[in-house]
């Protein structure tokens, strides 16, 4: 017996002296290296360091970067210095984030993965950057994106542009072996414009996306993080290349709730940034009555609650979005879910309810369900394409294509000689001159039926379409299915709730939750075995909600901690 307490004696006393495990990034929250550098176990420098040889591992199976900025480093030890002199400017601080390459930042270029911006150094930053650099965050690189945040053309895979080619998932980072599209693009697609692939596999702590429909929403579903879409408004759009004002946000993409509500603290700013465009009519815009007031401090962690499932009541829009539904004067299913994806969103109502939440199910979305196709959501899409060009676009929305032309040359013109490019138009010519190099593999169907509107006579007609897709997404889509039900949230699949979110300006919160089969059409060849698909839920809710949104994602993810690390990147 006394040999027994002595051994437990001697290895109690070697395991006080041994020294603290060397802290790494793989999986590292922001709260996790904030505390590790106050204790002095690592540095803004090694932080950054350890980042840079994960990149120097994995990044070429993955093209998740566009750009590494060269002076990391250096703000890094600005940073370790400021600590060092009792200066912590806040949970950012000495933490390394990326941008997507349409956000302004003037020590690396902006290209929105665009040939005809290789290497442009814009004259500004954008609003967001210098507030991330206000925060202390260590800005690392510039992220893979679709090119022109996906409005170049139709048919374009997502996060692939004509400067860096295709962007890898890194939970099956193949490439599709299907003969019809043996393009080069990847086996799993990594969703919307915005990569979240870096983040995901540890390359920094989190990233800055951007989404005008489905661009945040969509690769942090495919990627297996949390994504926070902003009400339209609440964080500057000045200084990011634009589709349309009227849509466009940008919004944290983190592998947690807590790490995105950080992020979308330094995001957003104090008061309304007079640079901001104000967009048209939207329920949430800048200098609209009712914008979206920060929170004290700008501290979206103080809504972090464990318990905020209880008693919260969650709509479930069965129609479209679960189970097919059938369309005004269309016939045959559209919408709905897959087997697996099914059973994954059962599972996630269960845990719902087993948390104490008053599910409504269904809750069907009025203009989804809408018999009169003038107002109904579904039947009223965006106008794309050239099946959409000028007098074929009676029965679509012309505010992306209307936007581009109004907002893009706009921001063009506030380059000054800095533009390769001056008009939407020139754009166009430099793709068709420069067809050789790859800008035109997808063609650019969109750039031209764009740039076929003017911005003058056709403004009667993008307000009337305006007020259309406020209404059959707001007032007759998620405020009344809000207000009939008495709910807090809608709890959307995957991703699929984005773009009736998008078109009213609402903010929506995804969390991982699930893996499904990745089983496109046409299927993969027998040979091919293809690794599961990550999969997460949405909650969704009206105007400047982020609050309560935040506080049911963090409640569910909690109840959950269902995210997984990409298995080939440890």
């Amino acid at each position: 017996m006394l040999l027994v307490v002595l051994s437990a004696t001697v290895a109690l006393a070697v395991s006080a002296q041994a020294p603290p495990q060397p802290f790494t990034v793989v999986g590292a929250t922001i709260a996790g290296m904030q505390q590790a550098m106050a204790e002095g176990r690592v540095t803004s420098r090694q932080l950054v360091e350890q980042s840079l040889t994960r990149i120097a591992l994995y990044e070429d199976q993955l093209n998740a970067i566009i750009t590494v900025n060269r002076r990391a480093l250096e703000d890094a030890e600005a940073r370790d210095r400021e600590r060092a002199g009792g200066t912590v400017r806040g949970p950012l601080h000495g933490v390394p984030i990326a941008l997507k390459d349409n956000i302004h930042t003037t020590d690396m270029p902006t290209t929105g993965g665009a040939l005809a911006f290789a290497g442009l150094i814009p004259p500004y930053e954008a609003t967001i950057t210098r507030q991330l650099r206000e925060a202390g965050a260590v800005i690392l690189a510039k992220t893979q994106m679709t090119e022109l945040a996906n409005w170049v053309t139709v048919g374009m895979p997502g996060n692939y542009n004509s400067l860096n080619g295709y962007g890898f998932n890194p939970y099956d980072p193949r490439r599709d072996p299907r003969r019809p599209v043996a393009d080069g693009r990847p086996a799993l697609a990594t969703g919307g414009s915005s990569s979240g692939v870096g983040t995901a596999v540890s390359f920094w702590a989190a990233n800055v996306g951007t989404e005008t429909s489905g661009s945040i929403l969509n690769p942090s579903n495919q990627t297996m993080l949390v994504g926070i879409k902003p009400t339209v408004g609440r964080v500057s759009r000045y200084g990011i290349i634009p589709i349309t004002a009227d849509q466009d946000t940008a919004g944290p993409m983190a592998r947690s709730v807590a790490d995105a509500a950080v992020l979308l603290g330094a995001l957003e700013s104090p008061s309304r940034d007079p640079n901001d465009p104000p967009a048209s009519m939207g329920p949430a815009a800048p200098d609209a009555p009712g914008a979206c007031v920060p929170p004290p401090g700008r501290d979206y962690t103080r809504f972090l609650d464990r318990a905020a499932l209880k008693g919260a009541r969650i709509g479930v829009p069965r129609a479209f979005f679960y189970e097919g539904a059938t369309l005004p004067g269309a016939p045959g299913l559209r919408g709905g879910l897959a087997a697996d994806q099914h059973a994954a969103m059962e599972d996630a109502i269960a845990v719902l309810k087993r948390e104490g939440a008053v599910v409504v199910d269904p809750a069907d979305i009025p203009s989804v369900v809408e018999e009169d196709r003038e107002r109904n959501f579904v039947s009223w899409d965006v106008c794309r394409g050239y099946e959409n060009r000028k007098g074929r676009d009676g029965g679509c929305s012309v505010v992306f294509k209307y936007g581009l032309k109004r907002d893009f040359n706009a921001w063009l013109a506030s380059l000054g000689p800095a533009a390769p490019v001056r008009t939407l138009a020139e754009l166009r010519r430099w793709n068709l001159d420069h067809s050789a190099a790859g800008t035109l593999k997808y063609a650019q169907e969109n750039l031209d039926v764009s740039d076929e509107m003017d911005v003058e006579r056709d403004r009667a007609r993008y307000q009337t379409d305006r007020r259309k897709d406020l209404f059959v997404s707001g007032a007759h889509g998620i405020d009344a299915a809000l207000k009939t039900h008495r709910l807090d949230a809608l709890l959307f699949p995957g991703a699929a709730g984005a773009a009736i979110a998008a078109r009213s300006g609402y903010p929506s919160v995804i969390v991982p939750f699930a893996l499904v089969a990745n089983a496109p059409t046409p299927p993969f060849p027998t040979d091919f075995t293809a690794r599961p698909a990550p999969f997460g839920v949405t909650f969704t809710a009206s105007a400047c909600s982020e609050p309560r949104l935040i506080a049911l994602a963090y409640a569910f993810e909690q109840a959950t901690r269902r995210r997984t690390a990409p298995p080939l990147f440890p």
